[in-house]
């Protein structure tokens, strides 16, 4: 069974091998999680198998023949429920709700993948399309990545790309009086005597400078020329107020390139599904509540901004563990073991729990989820009810 890899239009192709599917018990989720592992380690033996390709999106699952031009299943995203993985089988499976059938029989679709880790990338894949499929419901708990203290502007028409001469007549200012007592007449002559060079601008009062224009026919709006400002300091004001815009879009671009998506790499895919990369930490962090027991969630430390932390969602609630990094070795605070990796270490506590409360877990729960019939049953045949055929009409 080789292993085919495809990215057409946002989609990742896996081959696996299909074992079967079986009804699952709609319980609590713990028991319904733990009753699932229970079936799966007694199929692990099952000799019933067929290569399929699987195809991954945020619409959904799909399952195709070998050949992948067969359909065999296709599942929208909103009907699946939970995904999990059993590495040390090369087990894969997911949870999910059949069209037309009643909404509490859900069914367990289980394959085998050619070795523990592909079976785990098989899962990785499913529980980021659970992330990408949240985020594109509830957009408001995105993680803003680009937000930051931004050099705010004040309001004016400069802002807005307007002259500086339209700028004089929103706020005007007298000019110096140049030494003279306040009272004391200006003549126009002694004024015009004070021109300077065409790039440093005229320094005279506004007055005479508008004067001067209208009997150049130079102005006819009427508007002030700013006497403080310079040909030569418009342009460098002009320069400074473009600098800020250019900033923003380069960080729009990047922010951009920076989009959620389904990773490439094992090491990628598997870090964006353990932090939830791309949601809010306050959002992570409530969903990770109503997760599967042994669910955690990498992130920064709370209150310690140079370690990383581990949140873990244990029966008695979410408990965060400090992660310490000495001479490039991971361990939990208070646990004695050293890991090479943060990989490494969640791989050891999803087999041994030791000082943790229970094992680490690889399933995930879709929170975006719907129990509810997304197809009127009103516009179905009866024949299509009797079928109980797996494949989702309103995404097929």
């Amino acid at each position: 069974m080789g292993e085919t890899a495809g990215r057409e239009h946002g989609i990742v192709t896996r081959s696996a091998e299909y074992i079967g599917s079986f009804p699952v018990d709609d319980s609590c989720l713990d028991d319904q999680i733990q009753q699932l592992h229970t079936q799966l380690k007694s199929l692990k033996n099952c000799k019933s198998k067929r290569t399929v390709s699987l195809k991954f999106s945020v619409k959904g699952v799909k399952v195709y023949d070998e050949d992948e031009k067969t359909l065999l299943m296709a599942h929208a995203m909103c009907r699946v429920s939970l995904s999990t993985a059993r590495p040390t089988d090369a087990q894969f499976a997911f949870v999910s709700h059949n069209p037309g059938n009643s909404d509490a029989l859900l069914y367990c679709h289980l394959f085998r993948a050619r070795h523990a880790r592909a079976a785990q990338f098989l899962n990785l894949l499913l529980c980021r399309c659970f992330q990408l499929y949240f985020l594109e419901k509830h957009p408001e708990e995105a993680q803003d990545e680009c937000s930051g203290n931004k050099p705010t502007l004040t309001p004016s028409l400069l802002n807005q790309g307007f002259p500086l001469s339209v700028s004089a007549l929103v706020s005007f200012r007298r000019a110096p009086t140049q030494g003279l007592l306040p009272g004391a007449k200006v003549f126009a002559q002694q004024s015009m005597e004070q021109v300077s060079s065409p790039e440093e601008g005229p320094t005279s009062s506004p007055t005479l400078v508008r004067k001067m224009a209208i009997r150049t026919k130079e102005l006819r709006s009427g508007a002030y020329r700013s006497f403080t400002c310079t040909p030569v300091k418009q342009r460098h004001l002009q320069d400074k107020l473009s600098a800020p815009q250019e900033k923003e879009q380069a960080s729009a671009n990047a922010c951009m390139s920076r989009a959620p998506s389904l990773a490439e790499t094992e090491e990628a895919l598997a870090h964006a599904v353990w932090c939830w990369a791309g949601v809010s930490s306050n959002c992570s962090s409530s969903l990770l509540a109503d997760d599967v027991l042994g669910s955690f969630l990498l992130c920064p430390h709370p209150k310690k901004p140079n370690r990383g932390s581990l949140t873990v969602r244990f029966p008695s609630g979410l408990v965060t563990h400090s992660i310490k990094n000495s001479n490039g070795k991971f361990r939990l605070e208070k646990c004695h073991i050293e890991f090479e990796s943060l990989a490494v270490l969640i791989e050891h506590y999803t087999e041994f729990s030791e000082e943790l409360e229970c094992f680490l877990s690889f399933a995930r729960v879709n929170h975006s989820y719907n129990w509810e019939e997304m197809v009127n049953k009103s516009l179905r045949s009866p024949q299509d009810n009797k079928k109980g055929t797996c494949k989702d009409q309103s995404w097929v």
